[in-house]
């Protein structure tokens, strides 16, 4: 299938305010995606959308445009407190939060609005204060935004558009009932404009939809394949023992930018991490008890090509726009069909062309079945030649696993991936 990434369709032939046509000129936009192309007549015409779209074509631009254009053309909300949100977005994880409020600082550069983000792990006393000075458009998390709310930093009264990013990752991290708990201290739905936006809509996401919004159109923008064309698949079987010389190897012959290892466990990334960097290959760990501030660093240092390697735990996958990442690596196969999705869809982000190499070994293969009856193809399985297996350096600390006899698992100490990490950010 020959996907067309972008359409006919120009931004400036949209009916934007002129300050966020200017926004649109700085962030380099000149045709939508075809999520933006579906959705963005509809909510700048003030009706509601339910929006799905693979990761990567342009879901965040769709949302942030039609909520600053509404902020521009209505006015407060009778009895809306000054200082008080007109706007609030919510989205699952910190990271996806923070790229949000990047975006929107890009493409309301020019419309004069007060934007800011919270989110739990840092800055807890200066995020209060700063949302005590005032804010026009709030992104944040669930937690963070509840907590500041029972506070009475803040108070969604006079709020005029609702945005729930991802809301299938909103089900998956145990969000949806602080989810609820913000929409219903808002304004009913028939008195905001209220979008919804994902890479998958299940039944459950329809349901919150249908509850809490007011009539929306649904826009499905995916293609038919669920994984994104421009991504070359491909699939090694392999035990445990050779998942870390297969890496090797397919890191020296192949053409690695910027590139992600997705693990399915903090052990695995652990293990992965201290590999490379003991073969003098420099590495970042992003793993979901990585501190907020350390993990922000690592992001910016990773999309600025400062290290090559992001190993990862699952808590990357979704909703990040890490632009040129050449290759992903499932290292250990995702027991989620979706995940594998939303894993490949770190590379051949908007238009861009990506490799995806997934390790099935004997401890995961048994997922496979269900990622291709998902995704609706077969991977395309590779053979592993001896040439392929390179025996790489092992760490001082930390053994690869091995079997004598019955297969058993080795404990390895302490690794010192993180620690090397941080020493070189």
């Amino acid at each position: 299938m020959n996907e067309r990434i972008y359409t006919d369709v120009r931004f400036s032939s949209l009916d934007l305010e002129p300050a966020l046509l200017e926004g649109v000129r700085d962030a380099g936009f000149e045709f939508c995606t075809p999520i933006q192309a579906g959705a963005l007549p509809i909510a700048l015409d003030g009706r509601d959308v339910e929006g799905q779209a693979q990761t990567g074509t342009g879901k965040t631009a769709a949302f942030l445009l039609a909520t600053l254009n509404h902020l521009l053309r209505q006015a407060p909300h009778v009895g809306h407190r000054e200082g008080n949100p007109r706007a609030l977005v919510v989205a699952p994880t910190r990271e996806l939060a923070v790229q949000i409020h990047r975006d929107a600082e890009v493409l309301g550069r020019h419309a004069g609005f007060r934007m800011m983000v919270v989110f739990g792990g840092t800055g807890y006393e200066e995020q209060r204060r700063k949302l005590r000075e005032g804010v026009d458009l709030l992104v944040g998390t669930p937690g963070r935004l509840i907590d500041y709310y029972k506070q009475r930093i803040y108070d969604l009264r006079g709020a005029q558009v609702a945005v729930i990013d991802e809301a299938d990752r909103m089900f998956d991290l145990g969000f949806i009932r602080d989810v609820r708990y913000l929409l219903r201290r808002m304004p009913r739905a028939e008195e905001r404009l209220n979008l919804l936006f994902s890479a998958t809509l299940s039944h459950r996401v329809s349901e919150l939809a249908y509850e809490h919004m007011n009539a929306p159109t649904v826009v499905n923008a995916n293609p038919e394949r669920v994984t994104v064309s421009r991504v070359s698949q491909k699939l090694f079987h392999v035990s445990r023992e050779e998942k870390i010389p297969l890496l090797f190897g397919l890191l020296k012959d192949l053409e690695v930018t910027r590139t992600l290892v997705f693990t399915n466990t903090k052990r695995s990334a652990e293990q992965v991490a201290s590999y490379l960097e003991a073969n003098g290959i420099r590495a970042g760990m992003l793993t979901g008890d990585v501190p907020q501030r350390r993990r922000l660093a690592l992001l910016d240092e990773f999309k600025q090509g400062g290290v090559p390697i992001l190993v990862a735990t699952d808590v990357a996958s979704r909703g990040l726009h890490i632009p040129d990442v050449s290759h992903v690596f499932n290292f250990d196969l995702p027991q989620d069909p979706e995940d594998y999705v939303h894993r490949v869809g770190r590379t051949a982000r908007v238009g861009a062309e990506g490799d995806a190499v997934s390790f099935a070994c004997e401890e995961f293969v048994y997922s496979l079945a269900a990622i291709e009856e998902f995704i609706g193809e077969k991977l395309p399985a590779c053979p592993v030649s001896d040439e392929l297996l390179v025996a790489p350096v092992v760490p001082r600390r930390g053994r690869p696993r091995r079997r004598a006899g019955r297969p058993r698992r080795h404990r390895p100490r302490e690794s010192r991936a993180g620690s090397l990490t941080e020493d070189r950010m």
